[in-house]
């Protein structure tokens, strides 16, 4: 029973856990790309009369993903007269810069963090020299204003977010026309308010731009821009990777949805649109980019929003993936990181209970990240002992009357007659019976630490508030040991504690073989993990280690004191 249990476990393992990392999956939920809905490619220019684009459709216009748009016929650039400028907005959690052309977001500092990249350590900067994040179109019947490449004056050139919050006014024209913009700012969220309003106030939609991606500010580079992504929301969350993308390719994106965003391993770009008595995100638009390296991908994406009366209202939230923040903020904003692969409706709420756990101990113990993943290895195997007493009790239960079982095997051995062994299953229930033996009492217990297992599995490769923690010699709780130690340790704890459980049985080929063969093969596996995962199993199998000397030494005296059985006769 030990034997299959412990090849049961290595195949859940490896069946679980390594296809999600070598194999992520892309799960796009897509309209088709030649859509009726879809809007004219030529949106640069005015629309010609006979392709009037709807008030609300699913695709949006393209815009070129570059720091200065490349203008096409039919539109003017900006007098040069009117230089870009930035604009500060300033709190305790973050810098924002914009720029006075288009009012466009072209910076995002996050105060709490830092970048830790190998060419980059300073404050977590978000967006990358050639954003489009926030580059505004307005599409109306026969026309297209670009918004991104018009000259806005603000009100002021310099906003402090107080207690009280604050606003910043925005006055565009160009050819004639006016529009107003108003963000409006709070001091202890990275969510702001943005309000929009077209002079003449025309009857059409407005397109947002998020692309092209956002910069990566993480020791581990690949993994970072392997997780880049777009994810939408509408009945729940779908995620689609910019590696999918190839360049020029185009990608609908039907909604209406309540949120769309662009994310990295741990930061998010996202707008919403979550008034209830509000209208819903048209749809979205990806649009393949370049590909400079191996794993880099730009991707311009764009979203569309319904503006009745040439008015406008939306949300943004440009900051770090923290599971209570994003929950506050409701609509399943939290589920940006869809990660959990087939087992996400399993593996998804028992990870974030985990981490729920996880930050209350630290904030109310006063304890670093290390020391609660020891102390919760600890608690986790002390709520179980029972549970585990009871599997290996029945284990020993089970070793004691195998002698039994085998001798009624051998006795049926040969014998092809469908009901004798039938006659074999009921005996050897009735010896499971005489002596209280559940065969299965030792599978379920011993199987209950892995499903924490697997959630720390996918805490520790999204969940921020790991991301950069140090721990004695590790320099980053959320990723590998750098020398190997911690996945070591734990290799080790599990072959000591093989050892331990086989001792006072009889011999057995396999099971000696197993107790070789796993431990290596699980530390091989375990090497790339986080350290923070290595740390909790191995902590996890060397308080495990009391528990299974005692039953050990209670299964010894047991079978030392027990005669062998008499063959059965017959």
């Amino acid at each position: 029973m030990d034997r299959r249990l412990l090849f049961a476990i290595g195949l859940m393992l490896l069946v679980a856990i390594l296809p999600s990392v070598l194999w992520p999956p892309e799960r796009p939920v897509v309209a088709p790309a030649d859509s009726a809905t879809a809007v004219p490619e030529s949106a640069t220019g005015p629309v010609p009369v006979e392709q009037r684009a709807p008030a609300m459709p699913p695709a949006l216009v393209p815009v070129t993903p570059q720091e200065q748009p490349v203008r096409q016929p039919g539109t003017q650039p900006p007098p040069d007269s009117t230089p870009e400028r930035r604009v500060l907005v300033e709190s305790e959690l973050y810098r924002l810069e914009f720029s006075t052309r288009g009012a466009r977001l072209v910076g995002t500092t996050l105060r709490p963090y830092r970048a830790i990249s190998p060419s980059d350590s300073g404050p977590a900067q978000l967006l990358p020299p050639d954003t489009r994040f926030l580059a505004y179109a307005f599409v109306a019947a026969g026309d297209t204003l670009h918004l991104a490449d018009w000259p806005f004056t603000p009100d002021r050139e310099r906003v402090t977010v107080g207690a009280g919050g604050a606003e910043l006014r925005w006055v565009g024209q160009w050819n004639g026309r006016e529009a107003r913009l108003t963000y409006r700012f709070r001091p202890e969220t990275y969510r702001f308010e943005v309000e929009g309003e077209i002079a003449g106030r025309p009857e059409g939609f407005v397109t947002i731009g998020l692309g092209p991606r956002l910069r990566s500010i993480d020791g581990d580079t690949v993994a970072d821009i392997r997780s880049y992504g777009i994810v939408t929301k509408a009945r729940r969350t779908e995620r689609v990777d910019f590696r999918s993308i190839d360049p020029g390719e185009v990608r609908e994106f039907a909604g209406p949805f309540e949120w769309v965003a662009i994310k990295s391993k741990y930061f998010v770009a996202a707008v919403l649109a979550l008034e209830a008595d509000g209208p819903r995100l048209g749809g979205a638009r990806a649009t393949g980019g370049p590909k400079p390296g191996k794993y880099e991908t730009h991707v311009d994406v764009t979203a569309t929003l319904p503006a009745a009366d040439g008015r406008f209202r939306h949300s943004v939230y440009v900051g770090p993936q923290e599971y209570r923040r994003l929950k506050e903020l409701g609509h399943d904003l939290e589920d940006v990181n869809p990660y959990g692969w087939i087992f996400r409706p399993i593996i998804r709420p028992f990870a974030n209970f985990i981490v729920l756990i996880l930050l209350w101990m630290h904030e109310t113990l006063s304890l670093g990240y290390g020391w609660v993943l020891i102390l919760f290895g600890l608690l986790v195997r002390g709520l179980l002992w029972p549970l585990n007493q009871k599997a290996m009790r029945s284990s020993t239960a089970m070793q004691v009357v195998q002698p039994e079982v085998k001798a009624i095997q051998d006795r049926y051995q040969g014998r092809k007659d469908p009901k004798d062994a039938q006659r074999m299953q009921q005996e050897i229930m009735a010896v499971y019976k005489e002596h209280g033996v559940n065969p299965l009492g030792g599978c379920l217990p011993m199987l209950l630490p892995m499903p924490v297992l697997f959630a720390l599995f996918f805490v520790f490769a999204n969940t921020i508030e790991f991301r950069g923690v140090p721990f004695l010699w590790l320099p980053d709780l959320s990723r590998p040991d750098p020398i190997y130690v911690i996945p070591l340790l734990m290799g080790a704890s599990m072959f000591a504690l093989t050892w331990i459980g086989q001792r006072g049985l009889p011999a057995n080929p396999q099971a000696k073989m197993m107790m070789y063969v796993m431990p290596p093969m699980f530390t091989f596996l375990f090497l790339n993990f986080s350290s923070g995962l290595n740390l909790y199993y191995a902590v996890s199998n060397i308080a495990s280690l009391p528990q299974q000397w005692l039953i050990s030494k209670e299964r010894r005296k047991k079978l030392g004191d027990r005669k062998p059985p008499k063959p059965p006769k017959g």
